[in-house]
């Protein structure tokens, strides 16, 4: 796995090797004595991988303007059934990555099933160019200079790096600071040894990105818990200097692994996506936290965000490891979130987290389903001296490798794996009244939570978080 970056040994809890008997026993079990599963998320029958979708659109399919209704926050018309046929497509990686990433292969793909689609629209079909600049709303592409203005890029700090692109911190137009994902796409030029994104495939970003940040306003299912997308640009031209800048500081501070983005030529594309500033990762957070209170906030916070993700639409993660939960701190004393309507409350203990980076993620929306087949990438499932690794294993031993359907148990096994990260990590208040209790408390957690069929049911059962 040529581009992950394994912890440490010290650092890794050591897991009993029975892990897999546990949790097959404990569902086993549930199953077999008709334990019901009130909160469980109910699965859809109906299933099309949106990914593939997006890579095929031809005049005789349908318009990219009825597909964005049917994903798109602003859904605007109603769907008709009709024959659809589409091809495979890459998948995109590394929604927002940081130091410890999970390593993709060349030829990771989404597969298809046929599926009732859409009737042909009223407007012309798009190029996949046309489609991307209709998201970025613009008619083409634009100068770097016209969507980051140059006081913002003289600002830019380098924060974080993936295989197909770099990640810089600057400040919008308010004075706050965000975070911009910078990916070249569309040229001929291998980008740090891979092939560069096409308008296709940089689409699924988009509108995943899209999807799961617009939860912070639904009404029903709400949360912010999973990273916000400000804002979108297609720009063109050579990389800016104030970037390179910020680059080599990067380098010459932390070491890159990535190629130096000088060589791009004036006629080369790029996608820009802000999102807020979500905080550091846990990977990079050991020894910074104040408390094992904190870590209690960070498995409520992050299990309350997956289970409106999983009412809302079905949603798995399945890569939320250290690297991909952000925590930054925060004033408020109380977040918030509606699952199914009812609205609750929890203790922030003075930190904020965000869920990033969807590479591995299924989801549905209006019965489209976006999945990524990893059935046949070996060498995800062959990782060893983390937890991490094992979690691969465990979930293709659960969905017996169709990655396809829905199984919500996902996110519980990626709840016990940072359980065990929280409980390894190191704390500035490592003594003091209460820790034991905390601890017992994170311990029985750890104990409890794989009996869950999903983070819904744990949210709505755990003890810890009653």
């Amino acid at each position: 796995m040529s581009r992950a970056r394994t912890a440490q040994s010290a650092s890794v809890k050591a897991v009993d090797s029975s892990i897999n008997e546990l949790i097959s026993t404990q569902h086993k079990q549930q199953t077999e004595h008709g334990v019901p599963m009130n909160f469980a998320t109910p699965v859809k029958g109906s299933q099309l991988n949106l990914s593939s979708l997006l890579a095929d659109l031809t005049p005789r399919t349908y318009t990219w303007s009825r597909l964005k209704a049917a994903i798109s926050v602003h859904r605007k018309v109603l769907l008709t059934p009709r024959t659809l046929e589409v091809s495979n497509l890459d998948m995109s990686q590394d929604l927002f990555t940081t130091p410890l990433r999970t390593p993709l292969p060349k030829h990771l793909r989404s597969q298809l099933l046929r599926h009732d689609s859409l009737v042909a629209g009223e407007n012309a079909d798009l190029s996949d160019a046309e489609k991307v600049y209709h998201e970025c709303d613009q008619q083409c592409p634009l100068p770097w200079e016209e969507c980051i203005l140059p006081h913002r890029m003289k600002r830019c700090v380098k924060i974080g790096e993936g295989t197909f692109g770099e990640v810089f911190s600057t400040t919008n137009a308010s004075g706050d600071t965000v975070a911009l994902k910078i990916i070249p796409v569309e040229g001929t030029k291998k980008v740090n040894g891979e092939d560069q994104k096409t308008f296709g495939e940089i689409l699924h970003e988009i509108i995943i990105s899209k999807e799961l940040s617009s939860l912070k306003g639904k009404q029903q299912n709400q949360t912010c818990g999973f990273i916000g997308l400000n804002d979108l640009h297609c720009v063109q031209g050579c990389y800016p200097p104030d970037f390179l800048k910020a680059w080599d500081r990067f380098d010459q501070q932390k070491g890159s692994e990535n190629d130096r983005p000088d060589f791009f030529e004036k006629d080369q594309f790029f996608i820009i996506l802000e999102f807020e500033f979500g905080g550091i990762d846990l990977e990079n957070s050991n020894g910074t936290l104040a408390s094992l209170g904190v870590a209690k906030s960070i498995l409520h916070q992050v299990t309350a965000a997956l289970a409106v993700a999983e009412q809302e639409l079905h949603f798995e993660h399945r890569d939320l490891h250290l690297g991909n939960v952000l925590v930054k701190t925060t004033k408020e004393t109380t977040g918030s979130f509606i699952l199914n309507g009812t609205a609750h409350s929890m203790e922030t203990k003075g930190v904020l987290v965000r869920i990033i980076d969807y590479s591995l993620s299924r989801l549905e929306i209006d019965e489209l389903t976006v999945s990524c087949d990893i059935s046949k990438d070996e060498e995800l499932f062959m990782g060893q001296g983390d937890y991490q690794f094992e979690i691969y294993r465990l979930m293709r031993k659960e969905n017996g490798n169709d990655w396809t359907d829905y199984h919500p148990h996902t996110n519980v096994l990626w709840l016990h794996y940072l359980c065990s990260k929280l409980l390894s990590m190191k704390y500035r208040g490592s003594g003091g009244r209460g820790v034991k209790v905390l601890r017992e408390e994170l311990t029985r957690f750890y104990d409890n939570i794989l009996q869950y069929s999903s983070a819904t049911e744990a949210l709505q059962n755990c003890p810890m978080f009653q």
